[in-house]
């Protein structure tokens, strides 16, 4: 009776069993939340897993408070170079964000120091996550690069209330609420479209803004915003589960970092009379 495989087959059942709720205790015991003094709140995200100390312990987290009085203006850094192309992407809500995410790295690039990152996905804040001057916007759009060698690159466009955004058109809709955990085929999509200029930016050293809050993370925010509809700005939090619709970490501390402002050199034209 012992090796009977009716039992056997029983036993290994109940051990799968056991372990598939295991992690599933231990995955809702990691998921995080945007809401302060919440046990699962930004304050305790480096608490919720041995993955996440970085968030707190960090010394270059993001989002910052980006102070025009204390940056570095320089031109030193150059025109952000960018070399997108059209590419097949699926748009996830994974609960916490809408995010497009490209199937394949032929979605092309920016270049930073002669370094390709090659564009992953582009997700929204609501409101910004970083803020200037103290301001906070009505969104921010990330859009998430990494290297051959595994390093990040952010780029961040802010956003105000104002005309709709014309590439959050393509797919921004009331189906959207439709979109699960598995996601959407978007067809072909061009990162291109999302337009922006790369001549005036600010630059820092940061980290992720969600769990596991990696560090290292080379950022992009461009000084020029853009405009989103009302609608837009709704459709983005209905679509997120009940108590997202704020997705924004707190401004984290600059412990000592240089933030850029990068702006190209004023050209001096010359007076013949």
């Amino acid at each position: 009776m012992g090796n009977n495989p009716l039992i056997i087959l029983i036993i290994s059942i109940l051990f799968l069993s056991s372990q598939t709720i295991s992690v599933a205790r231990e995955s809702e015991e990691t998921k995080f939340s945007y809401i302060r003094g919440a046990e699962n709140g930004p304050e305790k995200w480096g608490k919720l897993n041995t993955n996440y100390t970085l968030c707190n312990a960090g010394q270059m987290q993001s989002p910052i408070n980006i102070d025009d009085s204390t940056v570095n203006v320089t031109s030193k850094f150059g025109e952000l170079i960018q070399r997108y192309e059209p590419f097949e992407a699926r748009i996830i809500n994974n609960g916490n964000s809408l995010q497009i995410q490209w199937t394949s790295d032929k979605a092309g690039k920016i270049i930073i120091n002669g370094t390709d990152y090659f564009i992953q996905n582009c997700h929204c804040h609501t409101p910004s996550e970083n803020t200037v001057n103290g301001k906070k916007y009505d969104m921010e759009m990330h859009l998430v690069h990494k290297s051959t060698k595994d390093e990040f690159a952010a780029v961040s466009l802010l956003f105000k209330i104002g005309e709709p955004d014309s590439f959050l058109g393509q797919f921004l809709n009331s189906s959207i609420k439709q979109v699960g955990r598995n996601g959407a085929d978007l067809g072909v999509l061009n990162p291109r479209k999302i337009g922006y200029e790369g001549k005036k930016y600010y630059r820092f050293i940061g980290s992720l803004t969600t769990p596991p809050c990696t560090q290292g993370v080379i950022w992009t925010v461009i000084k020029k915003s853009k405009t989103l509809s009302q609608d837009q700005i709704k459709l983005l939090k209905e679509a997120v589960d009940d108590g997202y619709e704020k997705n924004a970490r707190p401004v984290q501390p600059l412990n000592g970092r240089t933030v850029y402002l990068n702006q190209p050199k004023e050209r001096r034209c010359r007076s013949y009379f």
